[in-house]
């Protein structure tokens, strides 16, 4: 069922799949990211409660909802790598992490700035924040695994096993506004539900989150490429692609 998954294995393959998405993945996320934050930063009617400070939303959602998406990503690369020993899902992995830590971060300070003017304060130890502050420590965390040890087949293995137990996190993350009593409004985006949100405000934000969405992919192809050059710096084909790129 998972044999295509061996195909990616060849490094030389994997650069060159990820160059040819990597083009359509950033055109995409630019041309997403303009329109939704244009959209919902100076066109999108005022809140009739929180005013003009409610447009935050427009960075702070797409930041914090990516900041899981991409974390699960990472996590599923790791279990590839553990299970399958393909070593370009490790390397995918550790191309994630870093980005994934600063869009964790950008949620986290969006939701202090957003949280000031709401809640008379910049932080509280709520479900929902203290969950996101352990996802930006497990993210450091196998930031840190990966650069510990020379050998780096034992780094992806130790980072592998902290990145798929830290899976835990997400469904909290997700779910923490109503497992307990929480600062931290519910849900206004629904899938199974009507949103709760006026649609001249809901679509420039969804449009945003699948622009992040893109933006991760498009960054972690770059650290992908750059992972398989490092890794593979003595491969006959990395060393003519060296000399094409140093002729040009």
């Amino acid at each position: 069922m998972w044999k295509w998954l061996h195909s990616y294995a060849d490094p030389q393959k994997a650069y060159n799949l990820s160059g040819r998405l990597l083009p359509w993945f950033a055109t995409l996320a630019i041309a997403f990211i303009g329109v939704g934050s244009i959209w919902g930063l100076l066109f999108a009617p005022v809140d009739y409660q929180q005013g003009d400070s409610y447009r935050i939303i427009f960075i702070h959602v797409p930041a914090a909802s990516m900041s899981m998406s991409a974390y699960m990503a990472m996590a599923t690369s790791a279990f590839i790598g553990l299970v399958w020993q393909i070593k370009s899902a490790d390397w995918a992995a550790a191309a994630i992490a870093p980005i994934g830590a600063v869009v964790t971060f950008i949620a986290l300070i969006t939701g202090a700035a957003w949280g000031k003017p709401m809640w008379g304060t910049w932080w509280v130890w709520d479900a929902r924040l203290t969950s996101e502050l352990v996802l930006l420590f497990l993210y450091l965390g196998v930031i840190s695994l990966y650069a510990s040890f020379e050998d780096k087949v034992l780094a992806a293995r130790a980072a592998g096993i902290l990145a798929i137990v830290g899976v835990i996190n997400i469904p909290i993350i997700k779910y923490s506004v109503e497992w307990w009593n929480s600062l931290h409004q519910p849900a206004t985006i629904k899938i199974t539900e009507k949103s709760s949100m006026a649609p001249e405000m809901l679509y420039p934000l969804l449009i945003n989150i699948f622009g992040f969405g893109l933006m991760i992919g498009a960054i972690t192809l770059i650290r992908f490429r750059a992972e398989i050059l490092a890794r593979n710096g003595m491969r006959p084909w990395v060393r003519e692609l060296a000399q094409a790129e140093g002729v040009k």
